[in-house]
Formats: C-alpha cells, sequence, structure tokens
C-alpha cells in the first residue's frame, strides 16, 4: 500500500461528511450527559431524599427513552443518513406506522450514535488540543503550557517525541473517524432500513402506480387512437371524392371535426388524471361506457366501415367498471376492423344475469398475414382490461374471419 492510499481516507469529503454525522450524535447526546451527571450529583447528596430522587429518574428515564421509539426520530434519522453518510434509504412508508420490529432497530441505532457521537466529541475536546499542544511546542509556540509537565514517560523537554506524540494523535483520531463513519455506512441499512411489512407496503404502493399508469396508457390507446383512425379514414375517402361529391367531402369534414373534439376531451380527461397538482379532483370529461355505444357504432360507421350491432339487454344496469372496459374493448376491435379488416362488422352484446359477453367479427383483408397489425399495444390492452375483471378472452383469427369474443362477469367487478 502507498503512502497517499493509506492518507486517502484522512483528506476524503466522505471521512469529513461521516466525521459531522458522528458528531451530530454528541450534540444530540449533550442533554442525556446533564441529566446523567445531574443525578449523580443528587445520588451523592445526602440531603435530598432518596425515594424523591428515584421517582425523578424513572420519570427522567422514560422521557428519555421515548424519542428513541418515535417514527419521527427514526425519519430524520434516516434523512440524516443520506445526507451526511451517502446511505442511500428509502423513507419510511407514508401512512405505515413502525412495527415493533423497526422501532426497536431504530432505537438500537440512534443509542448507538449518541454513545459513539459522545465518545467522538470527548476524543475532541480532549485529544485534540492536546496534540495540537504536542505539535505547537516543537516550533516554540505554547511551551508555557507543556514544560514541567509528565505525560507518562514524557516530560516537557522531551519536545521531538511530544511531537511525534501529536501526530499520532491527529492520524489516530482520523483514522477512528474515518472508521467509525465506516462502520455507520455498513449498519445503517441493517437497523434504519425497512422492515418486511414496509417493503411489502411499498411494493403494493408501486404496483397499485404501476396499474394506474396501464390503465391511462389503454385510455389513451384506445380513445385517440380510435380517433385518429376515424379521421383518418374520413380524410383518405374525402380526398378520393374531393371534385366529385362536395356534400359527402363535407359530412367527413364533420366527422373528422367530431372526432377530433372527442379526442381532446378523452386527452383532457386523462391528462386531468396525470397532474400530481389535480390531487383527487375529478376530471370534467365522463367516462365512456356502453350506454354510449350507439354514437361509437354512428361514428365508426360515418368512417365508411359497416357495422351490425345486435344488443340483448340493458347496458344501464351493468355495473360502472364493466361498462366502462367492455366499451373500452368494443371500441378497439371496431379501431382495428377499420384498420386491418374487410368488410362487414358483426357485434354481439348479451347482457346475462353474472356476465356481459360481447363478440366481434369481421372478415380479414389479409387472412394469410392475420397477425400482422393486430399484435400490438391494443390487443395487450384488452387481455389486460378482462383480466383485471377476472374474465376470458378469445382473440385471434378463425378461419378467414377475426374473432373477438369476451366475457367480462359482474362477481368479480362489483
Amino acid at each position: 500500500m502507498t503512502l497517499r492510499a493509506a492518507l486517502a481516507p484522512l483528506v476524503a469529503g466522505s471521512t469529513w461528511r461521516r466525521g459531522v454525522f458522528l458528531l451530530l450524535g454528541g450534540v444530540l447526546a449533550l442533554p442525556y450527559g446533564v441529566l446523567a451527571v445531574t443525578f449523580a450529583q443528587m445520588l451523592t447528596d445526602s440531603e435530598i431524599p432518596r425515594p424523591l430522587v428515584y421517582a425523578l429518574l424513572v420519570v427522567a428515564a422514560l422521557i428519555a427513552v421515548v424519542p428513541l421509539l418515535l417514527d419521527g426520530s427514526r425519519a430524520l434519522e434516516i434523512a440524516a443518513v443520506r445526507a451526511l453518510l451517502g446511505v442511500d434509504l428509502p423513507d419510511p412508508a407514508p401512512g405505515h406506522r413502525g412495527d415493533r420490529e423497526s422501532r426497536l432497530r431504530s432505537a438500537l441505532w440512534i443509542a448507538t450514535h449518541l454513545i459513539i457521537g459522545a465518545l467522538v466529541m470527548a476524543a475532541l475536546f480532549s485529544a485534540l488540543p492536546m496534540a495540537l499542544a504536542f505539535i505547537a511546542q516543537q516550533f516554540g509556540v505554547g511551551n508555557e503550557l507543556t514544560s514541567g509537565e509528565q505525560f507518562g514517560p514524557l516530560d516537557g523537554r522531551d519536545s521531538g517525541w511530544l511531537t511525534l506524540t501529536g501526530v499520532a494523535l491527529l492520524v489516530g483520531l482520523g483514522y477512528a473517524v474515518a472508521g467509525l463513519g465506516a462502520l455507520a455506512v455498513s449498519m445503517a441499512p441493517v437497523l434504519l432500513g425497512p422492515a418486511q411489512a414496509e417493503r411489502i407496503a411499498a411494493l403494493e404502493a408501486r404496483a397499485t402506480r404501476l396499474a394506474e399508469r396501464n390503465r391511462l396508457a389503454r385510455e389513451l390507446h384506445d380513445s385517440v387512437g380510435h380517433a385518429l383512425t376515424v379521421a383518418t379514414l374520413q380524410a383518405g375517402a374525402a380526398r378520393e371524392v374531393l371534385d366529385t361529391d362536395p356534400e359527402f367531402v363535407r359530412r367527413a369534414l364533420g366527422a373528422i371535426e367530431e372526432a377530433g373534439r372527442t379526442a381532446m376531451d378523452e386527452l383532457d380527461h386523462v391528462l386531468g388524471l396525470l397532474r400530481e397538482t389535480g390531487g383527487d379532483r375529478p376530471s370534467a370529461a365522463p367516462q365512456r361506457t356502453l350506454a354510449d355505444l350507439d354514437r361509437l357504432v354512428a361514428d365508426t360507421r360515418a368512417a365508411g366501415l359497416t357495422v351490425h350491432a345486435q344488443r340483448v339487454g340493458d347496458p344501464t344496469r351493468l355495473p360502472a367498471i364493466v361498462s366502462r372496459e367492455g366499451y373500452r374493448i368494443v371500441q378497439e376491435g371496431l379501431t382495428n376492423a377499420a384498420r386491418y379488416g374487410h368488410g362487414p362488422v358483426t357485434l354481439r352484446l348479451d347482457l346475462r344475469p353474472d356476465a356481459l359477453e360481447l363478440e366481434l367479427v369481421n372478415t380479414m383483408s389479409r387472412p394469410d398475414r392475420a397477425d400482422t397489425g393486430r399484435s400490438g399495444r391494443g390487443l395487450d390492452g384488452m387481455r389486460e382490461r378482462v383480466l383485471l375483471l377476472g374474465g376470458r378472452l378469445t382473440v385471434g383469427p378463425d378461419g378467414d374471419r377475426w374473432l373477438i369474443r369476451a366475457r367480462l362477469p359482474y362477481e368479480d367487478a362489483r
């Protein structure tokens, strides 16, 4: 090991930050030290009744122990560890009260921090001035502090040895701080890290966030994708008859305008949910449900796709989540039929007492390339919607047709 490598811990910025962390423990230990000195004096004073001293000692001990077990104390220690020790500890899970295990580990960490901090502070107030005095006398400064004094086997006349002793004290103090800081870095995750219950709560919160993000992604894909498909098909058809059928062009432009307005409403709704500043305030745009099915079918027909719709039952009696997810599945199916299919689409909805069953069938334009363009995010979104409701989904080629069949049970959705 080179001299530079040996001295590196003494000059590293991390060592100084860790030293500050240890001194912070010493500062926090001062009130405990004052209490200890006070009660030591009271116990040696024969004029103070012993029962009173013991009663006050019990009360003081309870007051001293309580801060070690508070969740707030643990949160403060975690913040200090991240800032000064550079250990990436997660914050306690919001709304999750610490269990007995985490409180005991935190109390052990805080108590150790206070004790080691007090020792480091005591060393600084004793060994550091002594080391500086030993070194200074070598240069004729403060000789009156060491002359005539005995320091173990050394006295004030052993200036060379005193200087070496001062340097050794400084180096030893630096290595002690570096070693204790490194020990704190290794022990912080063990004593301040999340308990098993906190890890489970964090994983559940993350899963909830991911599920919500996936749901919003599906909403954007299905709603905006459908509007863009309708607008694209209408624009293409209008271009073909621009000079021969101005009335059709006028209707196509109206359909494009309506599709764009619908897409903007849907986009505003999803962005309102994504805004962190929006809190829990619901967006003004309503959620589309199967009650809006007639409008969806009309928009699809206006795009030039023939749709034969059959419905059994009243969609207004469906649970809200089943109605919303069913609408999105139908919307995605019609969008795919308009983009990739050929010929009319047959849509059947059957509202049974225990489940919603829906089916979309259309002729494929290229049976030999049945999966092309139909295995992306749209179908993945369908599968996720059905899976979340505990239903079943059948999707794929059926001879020269493309078939989508879904069953959404009511029981799992309520």
